[in-house]
């Protein structure tokens, strides 16, 4: 009885301490980038990269020398590293795939009009683009005078989910234009926001529309009358504009939650694992005006590429992210994007804060069309992250793939030779 005691007891410290570290991880910042400051890795031609069969290990510091891969790195696990291994991250991920993401320029100004149309001003290179984002509030009566927790919809004010989750909620909602910075499929070097940055005419449509989102960011925190919970932000969309929503909550840590609805490939899914799985976007596959076309020199040989989508995914940590899922479309490769949530998953994981990332992968719908299904998981993180309703449970990972063995693409992580288990 003393025994089991003393082991009860010890399994509450333990919980207790746990918890207590991951109340101290944010849940989200005030600021752009944390890791502005960090120094750009080495980033080698692909000639100079090594193959890497199996996924990449997302908290393996980026190689100082390409020629002694292995000796080279090192790695941490530790919270207090990961802004500067997100950072190295994401310079890969616009060096090799989708170019660089500008800062935030100078010259900037933001408007509120009598109906609430939101203008925000964007001057550089002597040029300008403006964004324009019509924002709808909740009922002030049942919810309160705010400021209001809100989603920046692709497209729409709430992307492809159902307005009354957000609604229901006491959520507003934001539209994100993206043709205003760069069209669905881009005349390479003749969109908007190449006007702004003349030698930026090679970035994909990601690098771009993510710039985006972050400008209107902006132009919500130059409006003192916006009346925006902005720290409550959250970024959705499907299909094409899931990618969209998903690389925005990568790259932009004032965003709070990120839901990526059906991303497919170049989305959620892992590029190496979707090369396993036949007729999906693979990377060889996927639209050249979405992305950097010299990302293109990977299609034959996409284990070269030093990073993969689970270290997208795991750009958002520790924010929350929620990924949806649609296994009735072979395109979307959801076994891939199985494979790659639960990869990502492990760095919430080993930060003590494994509810605030999520999958739910359903069939039996049509695509970007929510069924009643998966209303439970999205409403819960709506609830838990944006709402401050700490009871709901984002403890989610629905999926029909539990006989896939997800865990031979990561076993060799923290170990030096990246192979796949014998």
């Amino acid at each position: 009885m003393r025994n089991k005691l003393i082991l009860l007891l010890l399994l509450l410290n333990t919980y207790v301490v746990i918890n207590s570290f991951a109340q101290t991880i944010p849940f989200v910042y005030h600021v752009e980038n944390t890791g502005v400051s960090f120094k750009k890795p080495v980033l080698p031609t692909i000639n100079e990269l090594p193959t890497v069969q199996p996924l990449t290990d997302p908290f393996m510091w980026s190689a100082t020398d390409p020629s002694k891969w292995s000796k080279s790195r090192g790695r941490s696990t530790k919270f207090r590293d990961w802004s500067k291994r997100r950072a190295e991250i994401a310079w890969e991920i616009q060096h090799y795939e989708i170019g660089e993401n500008p800062v935030r320029p100078d010259t900037m100004n933001a408007n509120l009009s009598s109906s609430n149309l939101l203008t925000v001003t964007i001057v550089n290179n002597g040029q300008t683009l403006m964004l324009t984002s019509k924002i709808t509030y909740p009922d002030r009566i049942k919810f309160g005078p705010g400021p209001y927790p809100a989603v920046i919809g692709m497209g729409n004010g709430t992307g492809s989910l159902p307005k009354s989750i957000f609604v229901d909620n006491g959520c507003a909602t934001i539209v994100f234009n993206f043709a205003q910075v760069m069209a669905w499929e881009q005349k390479r070097g003749n969109e908007p926001i190449n006007k702004l940055y003349p030698d930026l005419t090679y970035m994909g449509a990601y690098s771009a529309w993510s710039w985006g989102v972050s400008r209107l960011i902006d132009g919500l925190e130059l409006v003192p009358e916006i009346n925006i919970d902005l720290s409550h932000l959250a970024v959705t969309g499907c299909s094409f504009a899931g990618k969209m929503a998903l690389f925005a909550g990568a790259f932009d840590e004032r965003i709070a939650l990120t839901i990526a609805q059906e991303s497919g490939g170049g989305g959620a899914a892992a590029w190496r694992v979707s090369e396993t799985l036949g007729k999906v976007e693979t990377l060889g596959k996927t639209s050249h005006l979405w992305f950097m076309e010299e990302m293109f020199q990977f299609a034959n040989e996409v284990p070269k590429l030093p990073y993969d989508h689970h270290e997208l995914m795991a750009m958002v940590a520790p924010r929350a992210l929620l990924c949806l899922g649609n296994p009735d479309y072979v395109w979307l490769a959801d076994e891939s994007g199985y494979v790659s949530c639960r990869a990502a998953h492990e760095v919430w994981k080993t930060f003590g804060i494994a509810d605030r990332f999520g999958f739910s992968i359903v069939s039996g719908h049509q695509h970007c069309s929510l069924p009643a299904s998966q209303y439970p998981e999205v409403t819960a993180f709506v609830k838990k992250f944006l709402c401050k309703d700490m009871s709901a449970n984002t403890n989610v990972t629905k999926n029909p793939y539990e006989t896939v063995d997800y865990l031979r693409w990561i076993k060799w992580w923290g170990k030096s030779d990246p192979a796949f288990p014998k």
